[in-house]
């Protein structure tokens, strides 16, 4: 009787495992991801060595300098991963996320000029975003979302 409980067991044990298995692998052989997934320590870490670089109007490179969007799109490409050129279209394409729920590499999104979606920055962290702002300001920086202009004009956050 004893015998004959554990080679029921093991049989029990064996095809649970089977089928375990073929759950498992079979999910690995669906439909393969298309877009690709960021590194956004590393993403993080490249908007930050940009620090400083100049801000022009139209621009998306380090040698001639940077709008908002065009150093969002940098930053992005220069990890693989391929945004739209305009903050509209950035916004309208990416996932929307709650402020509460921001990740260092989601990308927030400000009313500066009586558009909901007409500036945009890389957030880092504790509350802390990275910029082409102005030309004005002449450079991309880091600003805080703390600071009452930015506060008062946040409108959304994205993850690409």
């Amino acid at each position: 009787m004893i015998a004959s409980a554990t080679n029921n067991y093991r049989c029990f044990f064996t095809r649970g495992v089977l089928v375990a298995a073929m759950v498992l692998f079979s999910g690995c052989a669906g439909i393969p991801e298309t877009k690709p997934t960021a590194d956004y320590s590393t993403t993080v870490s490249y908007a930050l060595s940009l620090q400083g670089a100049p801000y022009h109007y139209g621009k998306s490179s380090p040698a001639e300098g940077f709008d908002c969007s065009g150093f969002v799109k940098h930053v992005y490409e220069h990890q693989g991963i391929s945004l739209p050129r305009t903050v509209q279209e950035m916004a309208q394409s990416l996932t929307q996320v709650s402020k509460s729920d921001l990740h260092s590499g989601d990308l927030v999104f400000f009313n500066t000029d009586g558009k909901p979606f007409s500036h945009v920055g890389i957030y880092l962290n504790n509350d802390n975003f990275i910029h082409a702002p102005s030309q004005r300001t002449g450079k991309v920086l880091v600003s805080s979302l703390k600071n009452r202009y930015w506060g008062d004009r946040f409108s959304c956050a994205r993850r690409p």
